[in-house]
């Protein structure tokens, strides 16, 4: 996992260590880091702030010891990963479904992404995650376009062993999820998770039919599915995703295979929007609520 950014920030730091801190013989060390950080996927304007950043900490700093100064430039370099995988907006996830089921409401979910992003596993994951926590939960097959997605996400709800709402193929999406959340709210169950078509970003038609099914079923929260293996284009779905249905958080998928990095760097920074659970295998258990923290040590270690 991030073997290739692991590699580029362990380089940087072992020739920052051995250099007078003094911005004018920083700069030819950052400027190659920075063309690192790009080709290893992070945004340019992550990678931007990340080694002015530096500059600027570093710059003027008087160390002697080796020992003290390597200590000094990785404890730089981890605060301002923690800046840029720290969002101002955050998202209460347990707590805000505990407020509803407090209130004897349904917390509703609305899930988007494009196909091939891990979606509907995803969807799988969290309902797993919070029945382990004691919460109900029924899922709504809302992607009534793509062939095989109602019973991929059928085979999901038969093995956790939960309620799935559908309607046929070619059914309007809006209507499966208004029913969804009639059903939960019907029956007292606490979280509806909505599954939705996958559309291309750049497809103004699909993205247009996804802002018809936010306005009719009003969710509490829009979640942005994003493939980690897909590189810069991680950005480029989330800045349009949003735009388009104003998305409050981010599941970044298949984290434990990116060997780059970048996606799982930049997604965060460049939206605003945080980033609540990481995807690091197949099993329902592979969900893991994201931590900055731990997050900037997976990279750093």
């Amino acid at each position: 996992m991030f073997d290739r950014l692991r590699k580029g920030l362990s380089s940087a730091v072992s020739k920052i260590v051995v250099t007078e801190l003094k911005a004018e013989k920083l700069r030819p060390i950052l400027d190659e880091f920075r063309l690192n950080l790009i080709e290893n996927d992070v945004a340019v304007p992550v990678a931007y702030y990340i080694t002015d950043e530096l500059e600027k900490r570093l710059d003027g700093v008087q160390v002697n010891r080796l020992g003290d100064r390597k200590e000094l430039v990785k404890d730089t370099l981890h605060e301002v990963l923690i800046e840029i995988l720290t969002t101002k907006e955050t998202v209460n996830f347990l707590e805000n479904i505990e407020e509803k089921r407090r209130a004897k409401e349904p917390y509703t979910i609305l899930f988007v992404g494009i196909n091939g992003t891990g979606k509907t596993t995803s969807i799988a994951k969290v309902a797993h995650f919070l029945m382990k926590r004691g919460y109900s939960v029924v899922l709504a097959g809302a992607d009534t376009y793509r062939a095989g997605s109602i019973e991929q996400l059928e085979q999901h709800s038969q093995k956790l062993g939960v309620r799935m709402i559908t309607h046929k193929y070619g059914a309007d999406p809006a209507a499966v999820a208004y029913d969804a959340i009639s059903h939960a709210e019907s029956r007292g169950i606490n979280v509806v998770l909505i599954d939705t078509a996958g559309r291309i970003q750049t497809d103004r038609n699909l993205m247009s039919e996804l802002g018809k099914i936010k306005r009719v079923v009003d969710p509490d929260l829009t979640v942005l599915v994003i493939d980690a293996l897909i590189g810069n284009d991680a950005v480029l779905q989330a800045e349009e995703f949003h735009k388009s249905v104003t998305v409050d958080a981010n599941i970044l998928t298949k984290v434990d295979a990116d060997v780059k990095g970048g996606a799982s760097l930049s997604v965060a920074h460049v939206t605003g929007k945080p980033i609540i659970f990481i995807g690091v295998g197949q099993d329902y258990d592979d969900l893991e609520p994201f931590e900055p923290e731990k997050f900037t040590h997976m990279i750093l270690k």
